[in-house]
């Protein structure tokens, strides 16, 4: 029988329509189906290669669709045996609406429901976006990789490498191979790189270099993250960080851009090369914005010099700008402490050191920095040690300030008082003067001890040695009286308002008395040297720092 030609018309437009949304499915060895609808084609023709291939080829806005996944492109050929997709021109893959990837090219296997894409791929998240020319996705982890080269921009941060793994569900993106980050603040080279394109967080896995503040600032680690949204950043395994003329390392180190705030934490080191100085401890804190530095358990500061450099611990160590303090300018502008005694040097008086120094707030210099010292204050250098309980250092006069039962000692020469004023120029001693209760006892070499005792006592130095001391105010003093021949013939126990000593090649060589003298100078062998002592008298020794390495010892180790 003959079929009229409208009813095979017919026929075929229903068949068409049928193969249109028509399922494509494919067995996996699993026996598990997979099934890729099509939602639309302008255009769909079919053809049975033979029993194991059966293609459709679909043109013009064409729609695919596999669970939440959709598939767009100008033209596609499905294999509707093996499930695998061919899509051409641009391709764009719509991830459950929360991640885009574009192509111009699209291979996709159903059954394991990776895609790979080539030529001007491109994959956001809304917040990010990654490029690259090979992109290998799978839809059902949402995990994309690149090993060709690729770039991710988020905001202004973009980051390229040699190859990345993308994590759709946590916004990860895992860089491998010449990894670079760029951003405004930062640039950052690294073997490997984690980075959180949600939290913006990058996380440093391998030796990483980054540059910021327009190179001034360097960080060399090899563990931590930086926060670029928080702008905060946290570094291990001994991160080196160079900020203009600091460097910084420790254990752990970590910085907060927006309060200033920063930290080194175990074995620490902050060295300032313009400043002269280091310091170590096994906490460092410090706040860029108001340029203070504090150090505790076990700080040690290193203030260098040529050759005698001066090493200072205590229980902490903290360090500030001066025009920072209330008061600065009448406590530290003036010539503090500084007498018309006729006979201060004349090479002192004329010191720069002693005069007025005129500062501002953006002074950055060392002349606007102070140094203060709590508890248990241990100060060495080769030539003059100290101790005391308290101390306050200022760079516009460079004074230390001791307090409570300082101790100072110089070439066998022990200084004591209520409160110790040590003036500096170069970081070397130039003038001591102790407030009340003052005494300097010079042992000798065969222990017996000189001793000088007044109110106040000031004392003055030439090449960082002793060379003349006065005490005044109820001075008292016992002298340890030698011939030409070094041979002791007695000894000397006087008091006066005022008394002069002065030393010659580091050893007292004269005693001078001015006014109200009173004394009696008793034959050597007829001295008992055990009461041969001032009231209050205290030798010392057992407190001195011998050495730089006995600083964070008890006294009783040092003896």
């Amino acid at each position: 029988m003959r079929i009229p030609g409208f009813v095979l018309f017919f026929l075929a437009a229903i068949l068409a329509q049928h193969s249109l949304f028509a399922q494509v499915t494919a067995t996996t060895p699993g026996d598990t189906t997979q099934v890729v609808l099509i939602k639309h084609a302008d255009r769909l023709r079919y053809e049975k290669k033979d029993s194991a291939t059966e293609l459709q080829m679909l043109s013009g806005n064409v729609y695919l669709e596999q669970g939440s996944t959709k598939f767009y492109c100008d033209s596609a050929v499905i294999n509707r045996n093996t499930g695998v997709v061919e899509a051409f021109g641009k391709v764009h893959i719509n991830d459950a609406d929360s991640i885009h990837t574009y192509s111009n090219y699209l291979i996709y296997y159903s059954d394991t429901r990776k895609a790979f894409l080539k030529k001007n791929v491109k994959l956001t998240d809304g917040k990010s976006v990654l490029t690259t020319n090979d992109l290998e996705y799978d839809t059902d982890t949402k995990i994309g990789i690149y090993t060709n080269g690729g770039k991710v921009v988020s905001e202004k941060t973009v980051l390229t490498s040699q190859e990345a793994t993308y994590y759709g569900d946590m916004k990860d993106v895992y860089f491998k191979k010449n990894v670079k980050m760029r951003d405004p603040q930062y640039d950052l080279d690294t073997d490997s790189l984690l980075y959180n394109t949600d939290s913006q967080i990058a996380t440093f896995i391998t030796k990483t270099h980054i540059k910021a503040d327009s190179g001034r600032r360097d960080v060399v680690t090899s563990e931590g993250y930086y926060d670029l949204k928080k702008k905060n950043a946290k570094f291990g395994q001994r991160p080196v960080i160079k900020d203009g003329s600091t460097l910084v390392t420790g254990e752990e180190v970590g910085f907060d851009d927006v309060t200033g705030e920063s930290y080194a934490r175990g074995n620490a080191v902050f060295r300032d090369t313009a400043q002269g100085f280091s310091l170590l401890a096994n906490d460092l804190k410090s706040n860029k914005k108001n340029n203070t530095l504090m150090a505790t358990q076990h700080p040690l500061m290193i203030i260098q010099q040529d050759k005698d450099s001066i090493y200072m611990t205590a229980d902490t160590l903290y360090s500030g700008r001066l025009t920072d303090m209330a008061g600065f300018e009448k406590t530290f502008l003036t010539p503090e402490g500084i007498t018309n005694d006729s006979l201060q040097r004349d090479s002192l008086q004329r010191d720069s050191l002693y005069k007025p120094v005129v500062l501002n707030a953006k002074d950055t210099s060392n002349r606007n920095r102070y140094i203060q010292a709590f508890h248990r204050v241990r100060i060495f250098t080769d030539s003059l040690q100290a101790v005391c309980d308290s101390m306050f250092y200022s760079g516009v006069d460079s004074v230390f300030r001791l307090f409570q039962n300082p101790v100072t000692w110089a070439n066998g020469t022990q200084v004591t008082g209520d409160t110790m004023y040590l003036f500096t120029m170069n970081k070397k001693p130039q003038r001591i003067r102790v407030f009340e209760n003052g005494m300097v006892i010079n042992k000798t070499a065969e222990s017996y001890f000189n001793q000088l005792k007044g109110n106040t006592i000031n004392g003055y130095f030439i090449d960082g040695n002793i060379d003349y001391m006065r005490a005044k105010g109820s001075a008292e003093s016992i002298y340890y009286i030698q011939d030409e021949d070094s041979a002791y013939s007695g000894v000397n126990r006087s008091t006066a308002d005022i008394i002069d000593i002065y030393f010659r090649n580091k050893e007292l060589s004269r005693v001078v008395f001015r006014s109200d003298v009173n004394g009696t100078l008793y034959p050597f062998r007829q001295v008992n040297h055990q009461e041969m002592r001032v009231r209050a008298f205290q030798w010392l020794e057992i407190r001195r720092p011998k050495t730089k390495f006995e600083l964070f010892e008890e006294p009783s180790q040092t003896e």
